[in-house]
């Protein structure tokens, strides 16, 4: 446990934090404002957004503990999710950003129909979801493992902040909270890979400490494992409808790009400095557990108010992924399920009001989860979400991009619908030793090339 100046620090970051992002609800007047920035964002903006959403737990703790236990190799989470904003920004960017829509179910429509989007948006609402679970879980395992606090007392505060991150100020408050997230990331990292150079007495005395393999090898798990969890990321950007909501929010496709680009270069330097973190403490602390790495560097080598404030900046990073999941979710019902099904004339007010009582539900739904799983394991949250996500949207989104009018429309259906049953039904019975995620993806893959060969 921490002592009060760090408790202090936290609160008065937090609190800041907040505040910004309640503020920004002066500058929303319609459903556009909230779910997608007005399609004004700038840049800088547009990468805020991605960061604020994309860099969450796994990215520092996560990224801290694998380091940890194995080295460099557990650089490939920010090293995959910094490659799949190049493959967004380069491939996807232009066509999403000009398709002009809010939501990755409504580009489907084009070119599979009014179904794939009750369809997709349902699916991936249940996937995104899941994800939201994980993320509770990692917030509570910081706040309980550095406060004198209770598990349900935690879960009560995160969900205070993904409220107030998203649920007045909608995207344009994710993107503040974001850009905020950033700054401080950035301010902190630079001053603990000043500390952890200075003891280790430079980069050479990095080397010097750790055997080049395993600990300076990124392929120490194998070239296809290590491959395989990059190729996850790429999956999961593009499959997201989060993610892809920053580039809907992109004042044109060039401001969207770039946004995604800029993401691409500021992620990985988070990812090597919490790597950097991990094997100092596993230098100096070798007996610790290996998911506290981080939060006990913070505790044992930063003054309390930079401590406070980076302790503040974890929280807010695995927060701000669940704020966006959230706002992402809320999205798709209002513009997907409640427009395009329920209430086809609903005008903007009504779209609005859907937007901000779907996060409410939304996270009074997700605390109960959370509440009744609190043991469970946090990784297991975001397999299962990755996997409904890629299934779902990954293939029939490449093929629509590849294809264009060409795309077999009975064939994305099917895909969207049989993929992600079967993966998970497979995930279940564990007869296959592959990741779920690949099986997913192999049998979308085959549905569509059997359907464009019938087509043809």
């Amino acid at each position: 446990m921490i002592n009060n100046l760090y408790s202090i620090s936290t609160f008065i970051t937090l609190v800041i934090v907040s505040y910004f992002g309640v503020r920004s609800s002066k500058n929303i007047k319609n459903s556009s404002d909230f779910a997608v920035g007005g399609r004004n964002f700038s840049s800088s903006q547009v990468a805020a957004s991605i960061i604020g959403t994309l860099v969450g737990g796994a990215s520092t703790i996560g990224t801290a503990q694998a380091a940890f236990v194995s080295g460099f190799n557990g650089i490939w989470f920010t090293l995959g999710a910094s490659i799949g904003c190049l493959f967004l920004g380069a491939f996807l960017s232009k066509p999403l950003r000009n398709s002009n829509v809010n939501t990755i179910p409504q580009f489907m429509v084009t070119y599979y129909g009014e179904k794939s989007r009750i369809i997709s948006s349902s699916i991936s609402s249940i996937a995104i979801f899941v994800h939201i679970t994980g993320q509770i879980l990692s917030t509570v395992a910081i706040i309980t493992s550095l406060f004198y606090i209770s598990e349900n007392a935690a879960v009560i505060i995160t969900m205070l902040l993904i409220i107030s991150y998203i649920f007045f100020g909608g995207f344009l408050g994710s993107s503040i909270v974001g850009s905020l997230k950033t700054i401080l990331l950035y301010v902190t990292l630079s001053i603990s890979i000043f500390i952890v150079l200075k003891e280790f007495n430079g980069v050479k005395g990095i080397v010097n400490t750790f055997p080049k393999d395993p600990w300076f090898n990124i392929f120490s798990e194998g070239i296809l494992t290590g491959l395989a969890s990059g190729f996850s990321l790429v999956v999961g950007v593009c499959s997201t409808q989060t993610y892809l909501q920053a580039i809907f929010s992109g004042k044109n496709y060039k401001a969207s790009r770039k946004g995604a680009f800029i993401s691409a270069l500021l992620i990985p330097p988070i990812g090597l400095v919490c790597t950097l973190i991990g094997m100092f403490m596993r230098a100096n602390y070798p007996n610790i557990v290996s998911k506290q790495a981080l939060p006990l560097f913070v505790t044992n080598h930063l003054d309390p108010v930079i401590g406070g404030i980076m302790i503040a900046t974890l929280i807010i990073s695995v927060v701000a992924t669940g704020a966006g999941l959230t706002l992402g979710i809320s999205t798709m019902i209002s513009k997907d399920i409640y427009k395009g099904f329920i209430n086809k004339n609903a005008d903007d007010k009504k779209q609005l009001f859907v937007l901000r009582t779907s996060i409410l539900i939304i996270s009074l739904f997700a605390t109960i989860i959370v509440f009744l799983n609190m043991d469970s394991l946090i990784l297991k949250w975001a397999f299962l979400s990755m996997t409904l996500r890629g299934t779902v949207i990954f293939m029939p989104l490449i093929f629509a991009l590849l294809l264009k009018n060409k795309t077999p429309k009975k064939a994305g259906l099917i895909s969207m619908i049989t993929a992600p049953i079967l993966t998970v039904f497979l995930s279940i019975i564990d007869v296959i030793n592959i990741d779920p995620l690949y099986i997913g993806i192999s049998i979308s893959l085959i549905i569509f090339l059997i359907g464009y060969n019938i087509k043809k």
